[in-house]
Parts: C-alpha cells; sequence; structure tokens
C-alpha cells in the first residue's frame, strides 16, 4: 500500500455561483452525543455527494459541486456556494461524472492541501489549472496531518460523458481517531464487508437525482444492504434530493422519500447502526 506524507501549500479563496431552489424543509437534523472521553469529530452534508468531515483538525471536503447548476441539473437544495466549505485540507474525488467532479467549484474552493482523484485523471486536472493533485487506486492511501486518507474499491461509470476521461471509481475512509467511509457512487461490491473494522460512520447514497437509479448506485434497499455488511456506528444517506432536471415536470414527487426508506430498512435489517439523516447543510458530531 503506498503512503505518501503530505505537507501544507497554498490557496486562493472565491466563491461559486448559486441559484436558488427548493430545499428539503421536512427533515429533522439529529444530533446525538459523542463518545465519553472523545473528542468529537463532526460531518456537514452539503448536498448531493459534497460532505465536509473534521476529524483531528483536518478538513476533508468530498466530491464538491456547490454551484446551482451542472448541465441539465438545477439545485433544488438551500443554495451554497465554494465558500461554504470554509478552508479545507483536503479534497477526495470519487469519480469523474460532472455532478461529482465540477472544475468551475474546485477551482474557487480555499483548499490548503491535496486533490486526490481516481487514476489515472492527475494530468486532465492538471491541465485544467488544478494544482496539487494526487490520483489514487483502490488500497493507496495519503497521510493528511492527523489522518490517513484511504482509496477503496467502488463499482460505477468510469467515463466522463460524453467524451471526456476515464478513470477508475474509488471511494475513500478517512481514518484518524474516528473512521469515515463516504462511499462515493457504487454498486455492492464482494469485498465492501471488509470495510466494516470499527467504522465510525458511513456516508451512504440511497438514489440519484431523477425518478429512478440506474446500474452501479445504490437505492434505499441496496444502500441499507451495504450499512447490514459495514455495520457503522453512525450511517447518513447522501446523493438524495438536492439536484433535480431544470424541467419540474421530470421531477420525483417526494425526493426525500429515499432517505426516510433507507432509515427505515436500516433499523429492519441493521438495528445495530445509527441512522441520522441530515437536511442539505445540516451538521452533526460522531
Amino acid at each position: 500500500m503506498r503512503s505518501i506524507a503530505r505537507g501544507d501549500g497554498s490557496g486562493s479563496s472565491g466563491s461559486g455561483d448559486t441559484q436558488a431552489g427548493r430545499g428539503v424543509q421536512d427533515l429533522r437534523i439529529d444530533q446525538s452525543p459523542f463518545p465519553p472521553g472523545s473528542e468529537p469529530a463532526s460531518v456537514t452534508w452539503l448536498g448531493h455527494a459534497t460532505a465536509l468531515l473534521e476529524i483531528d483538525g483536518v478538513r476533508v471536503l468530498t466530491d464538491p459541486v456547490l454551484r446551482g447548476r451542472v448541465g441539465p441539473l438545477v439545485r433544488i437544495a438551500a443554495p451554497v456556494g465554494a465558500g461554504a466549505a470554509g478552508r479545507v485540507d483536503c479534497v477526495a474525488l470519487s469519480h469523474l461524472h460532472a455532478y461529482h467532479t465540477d472544475i468551475p467549484t474546485l477551482r474557487e474552493l480555499d483548499r490548503s492541501g491535496p486533490l486526490l482523484v481516481p487514476h489515472p485523471a492527475a494530468n486532465w486536472f492538471r491541465r485544467a489549472g488544478l494544482r496539487d493533485v494526487e490520483e489514487l487506486r483502490a488500497g493507496e492511501e495519503v497521510s493528511v496531518g492527523a489522518v490517513r486518507v484511504i482509496a477503496t474499491p467502488a463499482v460505477h461509470d468510469r467515463r466522463r460523458r460524453p467524451l471526456g476521461p476515464a478513470a477508475d471509481p474509488v471511494g475513500y475512509v478517512v481514518s484518524g481517531s474516528r473512521r469515515a467511509y463516504f462511499a462515493g457512487d457504487t454498486e455492492l461490491f464482494e469485498s465492501m464487508a471488509k470495510l466494516g473494522d470499527s467504522l465510525d460512520l458511513a456516508l451512504l447514497p440511497v438514489w440519484g437525482w431523477g425518478p429512478d437509479v440506474g446500474e452501479g448506485h445504490l437505492d434505499p434497499d441496496r444502500a441499507a444492504q451495504a450499512a447490514a455488511l459495514i455495520s457503522p456506528r453512525l450511517a447518513i444517506p447522501i446523493h438524495w434530493g438536492t439536484f433535480a432536471l431544470a424541467w419540474a415536470a421530470r421531477r420525483t414527487g417526494d425526493p426525500s422519500w429515499p432517505a426516510r426508506r433507507f432509515a427505515e430498512l436500516v433499523s429492519e435489517r441493521a438495528s445495530g447502526v445509527e441512522v441520522r439523516v441530515l437536511a442539505p447543510g445540516g451538521r452533526t458530531e460522531f
């Protein structure tokens, strides 16, 4: 396994374009106490697959897409901008699809450390003007301050359509005094159970942006199976209720249903796993 110690770099700040949309207002933001005698870690879900993990003083941002529109998709959750994440120490990208890898957002982040990308996409990001890019295969890792960021397998379409590059999708485990798993986009895979070594948190995708999900994605049922396989202390559903097609007639009628259904199924199948459903912008400690 490759391990690369990383130091701080210089970053630039800015704010992204936003577009007001219909927020998801009906979900309670859960807060639960962290384990006695330990310092808290936290996660802020900014929508879709964008989550800010704060563990041992290190701030890791996943799949940042913070604009109001990406191609045909518009943000229906509360609007945010690149400044919503604040200064981050590391950005971890799971795959190259446009609503996970958004070059305008990446250019405007205030980032002090590495941009982790799936192999072999590093040169494509460098040509786009991004600095301090490190590509990882599943099983490889980078040290950022007090934490290790470890790339994990994922099963998903590797192409950036229609004419972009291809790279092998990954997820990530951020490991310090807490261990958090970010699945990215993936189908269930055989070795997923091996990830469940004392995970404190799993960020699991439960839907997408349309009326259904295609191959290479988790729906509430398969995400609940994943929660049962890896048995984290806490699971938070992501990848729902954030983006939709611009044509309102083609949107799902209840964007929060996948998260609620996931919580119901986990309570039936993995009763030892706590589920907290956050609205986009919600924060909780773990």
